[in-house]
């Protein structure tokens, strides 16, 4: 299968080299994220699309020094929801409701269940469950890439509070939980680039429940 073959082409480069990915690739790697699935459908996150270089040279210092901040093509920045309030959960509705284009009496009970759950909920928790949903366009967008033959490096290895504050994050509400650099692996000084794949077997992995 040519997807399982791109998985297993697929690594988290150490080193980029500067190469840029074509806009087609980038817009279809967006695009598997924007179509990825979330809880309630409320895509409670945003994702920010880094080219500026300047901008990529404050963020490294707080991402550990990696240099795939800087040497990437586009730097993504996953950013999620601070909270879940109630203009955000009617927004979603909303949306829905203007896109099908009628409302449905289950729809709306659906939205009165959440308006009276999510908003009076400590924001940490809301901000918590909006980051998991943020990490599930964020395994879409690696899965896209990679069908592109486009090289990622997952990094959760940074400080959020400074990249928040260099991208004025707070400000929108928004808090900064994994960053995605996008580009092309540097064959000749990524040590990771000619070691296998290792992962477990299918047999340790998965349990099978009949």
């Amino acid at each position: 299968m040519e997807l399982l073959d791109k998985l297993n082409w697929r690594y988290a480069a150490k080193a980029m080299n500067g190469e840029k990915v074509s806009q087609e690739k980038i817009d279809n790697i967006i695009e598997a994220a924007r179509l990825a699935p979330t809880s309630s459908g409320l895509q409670p996150f945003e994702i920010l699309v880094i080219t500026n270089q300047e901008i990529k040279e404050k963020i490294r210092p707080f991402a550990w020094n990696q240099s795939m901040i800087t040497d990437c093509s586009h730097l993504l920045v996953f950013a999620a929801w601070d909270t879940y309030t109630e203009d955000r959960i009617n927004t979603a509705f909303d949306l829905v409701n203007e896109v099908r284009g009628f409302k449905n009496e289950g729809w709306e009970a659906y939205r009165q269940k959440l308006l009276s759950f999510y908003p009076q909920q400590d924001a940490e928790i809301n901000f918590n469950h909006a980051a998991k949903q943020a990490y599930i366009a964020f395994s879409a967008a690696i899965i896209a890439a990679a069908y592109e033959g486009v090289d990622t490096t997952p990094i959760e290895g940074f400080e959020p509070e400074a990249v928040d504050k260099i991208l004025g994050l707070r400000e929108k509400g928004l808090r900064s939980c994994v960053l995605l650099p996008i580009g092309y692996r540097d064959t000749e000084n990524d040590w990771l680039v000619n070691l296998k794949k290792v992962r477990k077997s299918t047999e340790d992995l998965v349990t099978v429940i009949e």
